[in-house]
């Protein structure tokens, strides 16, 4: 299906090519063409709070429960368990819970998984694990804390975790949690609340700092990648360019979308998308606008998700899929010819919005919080 020419909205570049150009506006105004549909996937089995849909190494996808246990479904068998960790986790209220899952690059060699949880007295975690047999199951007695962080309160946890094309693990936190940042911690870059973090763990044991992280020779902690969040909650890598494409959750009047720059400070708790945060003015001198933005309303959470660089759309190439948790809504940032993108709505559903995930092939799918999978396909007709 062509893409129909109703692309009339703001145009706007990343900070690094138009760095006065506002953020593009969502467009609804073809909400009712539909340019994308869902396959419900794995409709046999019962998922319980999924926050991530993630392909492993070994052809497989892995299902991460927030409780704490993890699924692995192969082919069209059933669902087989690769990890109950669930003893571990204080998974709520809230955005506590088991909250990511990465491989390591080498797993095939190293057999290393990584995940990322919320423990008792509300600490962060970051741990190492072992698969010993290529990644049916995941030894759960093999673990190796790496890296914890005590959470003021138990939203904004943030938690995800995905290695990086340059083989280093990236990780997000929100700014402590409760409302506005009270302490200031996403604009403090003395503390890792609030922040993009980028750590070596190819070692042995813990973790080393890239010598070319932006504060690595000081002046902020040296884990910071960028900084100046409020809950990055779900972001990627562009497998093609290597961008990395984050949405940061508002407050209560703007979600946006951000592509992430090193030492990149994104504003918050001075500015809640590109607008001043409960001030009429305010120094936005430093900051890097969003890349998008939308107004708060029946849509109050936004979830990011992938560029798509899979072969069965062919309208949607290199196109940024997100979505909102509140309204179930998915919309698509349209690259323009100036270089700058046009957001429009691709499909309105009724789904719970908590991750998007994104298949060895390129093709993308959507996790519903209330317990399903589903595939994004072309839309017939």
């Amino acid at each position: 299906m062509a893409l129909p020419m109703l692309l009339i909205g703001t145009q706007v570049g990343c900070a690094g090519d138009n760095a006065n150009a506002p953020p593009s506006r969502v467009d609804d105004s073809f909400a009712d063409i539909a340019l994308i549909a869902l396959t419900p996937l794995f409709e046999a089995e019962q998922f319980s709070r999924p926050l991530a849909f993630i392909a492993g190494p070994d052809n497989a996808f892995y299902v991460v429960e927030q409780p704490g246990r993890i699924q692995r479904l192969f082919d069209n068998q059933p669902a087989t368990l690769f990890a109950d960790i669930r003893s571990r986790v204080n998974s709520g209220p809230n955005e506590a819970g088991l909250l990511g899952m990465a491989f390591d690059p080498d797993f095939t060699t190293n057999s290393r998984v990584y995940l990322s949880y919320t423990r008792d007295n509300l600490q962060s975690v970051i741990s190492r694990f072992v698969s010993r047999n290529g990644g049916l199951t995941l030894d759960t007695d093999s673990e190796q804390v790496l890296f914890t962080l005590d959470q003021p309160k138990s939203n904004h946890n943030g938690g995800q975790i995905t290695f990086g094309p340059d083989g280093y693990l990236y990780i997000g936190f929100g700014d402590g949690g409760g409302s506005g940042d009270h302490d200031g911690n996403s604009q403090n870059k003395n503390n890792l609340l609030g922040a993009m973090l980028r750590i070596d763990v190819g070692g042995d044991s813990g973790y080393t700092i890239p010598a070319d992280n932006p504060f690595a020779q000081g002046n902020g902690r040296a884990e910071i990648y960028a900084w100046g969040l409020r809950n990055p909650w779900r972001w990627s890598f562009d497998r093609q360019t290597g961008d990395l494409w984050l949405a940061d959750v508002g407050q209560n009047k703007w979600e946006e979308i951000n592509r992430i720059q090193p030492g990149g400070n994104y504003g918050w708790n001075i500015r809640e998308g590109a607008h001043c945060y409960n001030t009429s003015s305010c120094d936005s001198s430093g900051f890097i606008d969003p890349v998008a933005e939308y107004a708060n309303g029946s849509d109050c959470s936004v979830t990011g998700g992938y560029v798509y660089r899979g072969t069965a759309i062919e309208d949607l190439e290199g196109v940024y899929l997100y979505g909102d948790y509140c309204s179930g809504k998915i919309w698509g940032l349209f690259p323009d010819d100036s270089g700058g993108f046009d957001s429009h709505l691709l499909l309105d559903t009724s789904l719970r919005i908590s991750s998007f995930g994104e298949g060895e092939d390129g093709e993308l799918y959507v996790v519903h919080h209330w317990g399903g999978i589903y595939r994004i396909v072309a839309a017939e007709g």
